[in-house]
């Protein structure tokens, strides 16, 4: 893959407009109205579009991080946006993370449980992490209100596992039987999702969708579980992480309490459907689900970077997809798999970032 390479003239220029860049705007009442905005940005004008609803958000996390609008080599037109994570923390300390992400801005944002599309192209620069150490290279969350309890992971993600793709998906916690355990002594049943059951955090994390020619022994282990409330429907497997850009398209639905609906496609193949339980309910949380983009990751000695390009949003597959073809529309939203409404208790939650 080609490293990115910007010109100090162009590093310089973007970033004299930092500030403006990373500073959100005023938060804007949000409602079905805002699921129905088609919004774009191909990063050709050196800064981010007013109708692409995207900006970098200054916060601590995110200052040590570099964001170029670059025009070396882009998927499509004259321009990408390239982000940067780089060592940032102190030796030793506990919770720290390193990003560089491009979030929607709060006044774009859609409700919660509320069916949207995106499309968005990426390419993961050399040197690419070969290490499991947290890396998410794009993710879907839920608000969280300030008084929150605990942290909340995203309950959608692209995340790097030892140099390769996979995706995860999240809800609170719901049953899951140990493979090789009485219940599922040879493995998961058809359509159950392989999960980790995060007892302490009070959330289950399912591994959805993995890179071609990958094996269990490419992945953590401690996906070690099967859980019959997130049903998987595997059409193909993710692209190499080394082929340089793909383009993916993303329908996001959560649904708490089992109508979440997901689905996945990457240059133009379908890889995956996922419905049932999928996202947080409970205190502390708030209305509206957002996206964000950019290398995030435990703390890591070199800097990681990815490239994006052709950012596309809207309520229709129609809306954003480039290649390929879109999966059938739900009649109606899927109901409760496998268990009933959870409860909106609030167990605080003690998991650091996605």
């Amino acid at each position: 893959m080609n490293r990115v390479v910007a010109s100090g003239l162009l590093c310089c220029a973007v970033a004299c407009g930092l500030v403006a860049s990373r500073a959100a705007p005023i938060r804007a009442e949000t409602g079905t109205e805002t699921g129905q905005r088609i919004l774009r940005d191909g990063f050709e004008r050196g800064g981010f579009a007013p109708e692409g609803g995207l900006f970098y958000k200054d916060n601590p996390e995110q200052r040590a991080g570099r964001m170029i609008f670059d025009r070396s080599a882009p998927y499509s037109g004259t321009g990408a946006l390239t982000l940067t994570a780089v060592p940032s923390c102190p030796p030793d300390a506990a919770g720290c993370s390193e990003r560089a992400e491009a979030w929607e801005r709060p006044d774009v944002l859609v409700p919660f449980r509320s069916a949207v599309w995106y499309g968005f192209a990426l390419r993961l620069n050399d040197p690419l992490a070969q290490d499991d150490r947290r890396y998410v290279i794009a993710q879907w969350k839920r608000e969280i209100l300030p008084e929150a309890v605990g942290d909340y992971s995203p309950f959608l993600a692209l995340r790097l596992y030892r140099g390769r793709l996979g995706i995860t998906v999240e809800t609170d916690q719901i049953p899951s039987y140990p493979i090789g355990g009485g219940e599922r002594p040879e493995g998961c049943l058809p359509g159950e999702a392989l999960v980790l059951s995060r007892t302490e955090e009070q959330q289950t994390r399912a591994l959805v969708a993995i890179e071609s020619g990958t094996t269990t022994e490419n992945y953590p282990s401690y996906f070690n579980a099967c859980a019959p409330g997130i049903r998987v429907t595997p059409h193909a497997d993710l692209p190499s992480a080394q082929q340089g850009w793909i383009d993916f398209v993303v329908r996001s639905q959560s649904g708490p309490d089992g109508e979440g609906h997901i689905e996945i496609i990457a240059d133009g193949v379908h890889i995956v459907t996922v419905q049932g339980h999928i996202g947080h309910g409970g205190p502390g949380l708030d209305d509206n689900q957002y996206f964000k983009m950019g290398p995030y990751r435990a703390p890591a000695p070199l800097p990681w970077s990815i490239s994006y390009d052709d950012f596309r949003r809207g309520p229709r597959c129609s809306d954003v997809i480039r290649i390929g073809q879109c999966p059938p529309e739900p009649p109606q939203a899927s109901k409760a798999i496998g268990k009933p409404p959870l409860s909106t208790s609030s167990d605080a939650r003690k998991a650091a970032g996605p």
